[in-house]
């Protein structure tokens, strides 16, 4: 699935994922993981990060919607030059960002009628995209956004702008 140059990337970027994975308050608990494999930190995860994406942007929509976007695209890039292949993959993500933008957790689960991936292969992937990928916003507070992802992700110059 991966050449051997991407191997190392991948290796690399585990190795320094791990360096974020001890930022976190729940030190037994994966940087990514798939919804229901550790139910009780996913439930203090989403306690701990109330704040939302929507509310950081100020209540503004567009703001908070083309940060989502510009994520998902950043992690399609990511993946591919990692050599997996997102494309037709459908998934619910949820991301938990430190007060400075950094990515704490991905926690994600496949939707019905998704591409069929072998998903635990795509956990490393999102383990090294977390440790170099920081969102350019800041707060107060932890903050969250659970959303929808289906790739590839389209540009509004191809759906259309908004009417």
């Amino acid at each position: 699935m991966f050449s051997t140059p991407n191997r190392i990337y991948v290796v690399l970027g585990i190795f320094l994922s791990s360096f974020t994975i001890h930022a976190q308050s729940r030190p037994n608990t994966p940087a990514v993981f798939l919804t229901g494999e550790h139910e009780k930190a996913y439930d203090q995860m989403v306690k701990d990060y109330s704040s939302m994406l929507l509310s950081v942007c100020n209540d503004d929509l567009e703001k908070s919607y083309g940060i989502w976007t510009d994520f998902l695209r950043d992690i399609e890039a990511f993946a591919s030059q990692s050599g997996y292949d997102l494309k037709g993959a459908k998934l619910w993500i949820n991301v938990f960002w430190d007060k400075d933008g950094k990515i704490d957790n991905i926690v994600f689960y496949p939707k019905p009628n998704a591409k069929n991936l072998n998903y635990e292969n795509l956990k490393p992937i999102l383990q090294a995209f977390i440790s170099q990928y920081q969102i350019p916003v800041k707060y107060s507070n932890k903050f969250s956004h659970y959303g929808s992802a289906n790739f590839p992700i389209m540009d509004r110059s191809i759906i259309g702008a908004p009417k």
